[in-house]
């Protein structure tokens, strides 16, 4: 059994449309234990940074654009494997094109207003946590 933490976002579409509270069910539904919950504004300087390693694909400008057009509900995930049953959990990419039964195979609209945003690795979970959190805002095991 590994545990591993793992970060999500609820986007500003997530949020306008009301799905925070639906996002965070099917999460703990699964087990996962959730370790630190915020809704906060990002600035255009820590979109940057989140999205840091995109920062020389043409879609860049428009991803940092998308995540500060509205708050985010951001929280930090905890279980067994937490980092690839989320990405299983949230879907591909593009709504259109995620499975039903997945978070954005049921709600998301498109490649940009998916919904939702999970690290893709330990890595992206190190770096991305580092923009959005304090490791004080972090409660332990229980």
């Amino acid at each position: 059994m590994a545990i591993q933490k793992t970060l999500v976002l609820v986007k500003p579409d997530g949020v306008r449309r009301g799905l925070i509270g639906e996002v965070i069910r099917r999460f703990e539904r699964k087990g996962l234990k959730i370790r630190a919950l915020k809704m906060i504004w990002l600035s255009k300087e820590e979109a940057e940074r989140f999205y840091s390693v995109h920062r020389d694909k043409p879609f860049f400008k428009d991803l940092v654009d998308f995540i500060t057009s509205g708050p985010i509900v951001a929280m930090v995930l905890e279980g067994d494997e937490a980092i690839s049953v989320v990405r299983l959990m949230i879907g591909a990419t593009d709504g259109r094109k995620a499975q039903p039964g997945t978070i954005r195979g049921d709600f998301a609209l498109s490649i940009q207003d998916n919904v939702v945003h999970a690290s893709d690795s330990e890595e992206s979970f190190e770096r991305e946590f580092a923009v959005i959190f304090k490791e004080e805002e972090v409660v332990p095991p229980y």
